[in-house]
């Protein structure tokens, strides 16, 4: 089975699959190197497959690397990487999260309900899926608070609900009842998580995504004054 391990250099951090026989799938354009006889094949997708990801925007060309050595998926980031194990389940990604994964672990699109999703839920109508026995690599903006549902539910504002147990039911609705708390709430539309299951929270970015931030908004903030003086 593919060993996986999250490496870290000059606190940026990458994925790195070490392979010996075996074969990983990962999302394209994960690719950062890799080292040793490995060969990289992506298979043609299905008629139903293209046609949802030319809806979705999510790629379902997802090439798979087979050989001895080590692969690095990237990019390098100051986020985070996560491994989690399936036991015959299937958890539900936001888009993008998705990274790697066993060659066993079926990739897929789901449509979430409602047309309030995609415009105002921050999670998009289109999530990737994966589901079946295996190692799966996901990615955040920062670590991962689980949440654990027992038949109650859980009020999200925005996209950081990075994953889901597929189980779980999601809807994206205006927060309050009456007319004047949703207008002077102030806090809009809001991503509904109810049932029973695990919710993979992210609700603070790693502590150097927020370095970095600050970082170029005092680089830009130093700039203006000189792209001012020429005007």
């Amino acid at each position: 089975m593919p060993q996986y391990e999250i490496v870290d250099k000059q606190e940026l951090r990458m994925v790195k699959v070490t392979l010996d026989g075996d074969t990983v799938r990962a999302e394209s354009g994960a690719l950062h190197y890799m080292i040793g006889d490995i060969e990289m094949v992506t298979k043609k997708p299905s008629v139903g497959g293209f046609l949802k990801s030319m809806v979705s925007g999510e790629s379902v060309f997802r090439p798979t690397y087979t050989g001895t050595g080590e692969v690095f998926f990237g990019p390098p980031t100051f986020g985070e990487y996560h491994i989690l194990e399936l036991s015959g389940n299937s958890i539900v990604l936001d888009a993008g999260a998705y990274i790697c994964s066993d060659e066993g672990i079926e990739v897929g699109i789901i449509r979430n309900k409602g047309i309030a999703s995609m415009a105002f839920g921050g999670e998009g109508i289109y999530q990737t899926t994966v589901s079946g026995t295996g190692t799966l690599v996901y990615y955040s903006d920062g670590p991962i608070q689980e949440i654990n549902l027992q038949n109650s539910t859980l009020t999200v504002d925005g996209n950081f609900a990075v994953a889901r147990d597929a189980s779980l039911n999601y809807e994206t609705r205006m927060l309050g009842k009456s007319a004047i708390s949703k207008l002077a709430g102030g806090e809009g539309f809001v991503n509904i998580i109810s049932g029973t299951g695990k919710v993979y929270l992210s609700p603070v970015p790693s502590r150097f995504n927020n370095l970095a931030s600050r970082v170029i908004g005092d680089t830009v903030g130093r700039m203006i004054p000189y792209f001012n003086r020429g005007n």
